[in-house]
């Protein structure tokens, strides 16, 4: 069986535990000449809309579509400095295990690589786990770095 990389998916959420996750996706797509995407998924604020209102909702919207401007801009950067093309996407309105998994699907990735907190506990059993989710729902291979 031969594996070819060609596209490599980087998920990243801004936070500095996804940092070693962007490093391990840029160092791939270095030795297979791959190019990457870095994404950020904007999920649904209809819970802040529900709860505080429009006004809220859209500052919280327009809040979270600058941290993904920021998140991205971080991995473009660590790509170039690696000599990898980085593309940075921003996906609006999806939960992010359904943005990322949708986007390796419909752009044929050939890799999605991905940090994780390992959260656990009630938190885990009421939100669930971006990485869990994207692990068994993608139809794509997945590199969960903790």
């Amino acid at each position: 069986m031969s594996v070819e990389i060609r596209t490599i998916a980087i998920a990243t959420d801004g936070s500095e535990n996804v940092m070693n996750a962007v490093e391990w996706g840029i160092e791939l797509a270095k030795a297979n000449g791959a190019k990457v995407s870095a994404l950020y998924v904007v999920p649904h604020t209809g819970v802040t809309l529900a709860m505080r209102g429009e006004m809220w909702s859209k500052a919280l919207e327009s809040h979270l579509k600058d941290e993904g401007e920021k998140a991205t801009a971080y991995v473009v950067e660590a790509g170039k400095k690696a000599g990898v093309i980085v593309e940075p996407v921003i996906i609006d309105g999806k939960t992010p295990a359904d943005g990322i998994v949708d986007f390796a699907k419909e752009n044929d990735t050939n890799l999605i690589v991905m940090g994780t907190l390992g959260v656990t506990g009630l938190s885990h059993i009421l939100l669930g786990s971006v990485a869990e989710n994207v692990v068994r729902h993608a139809k794509r291979p997945v590199l969960v770095i903790p």
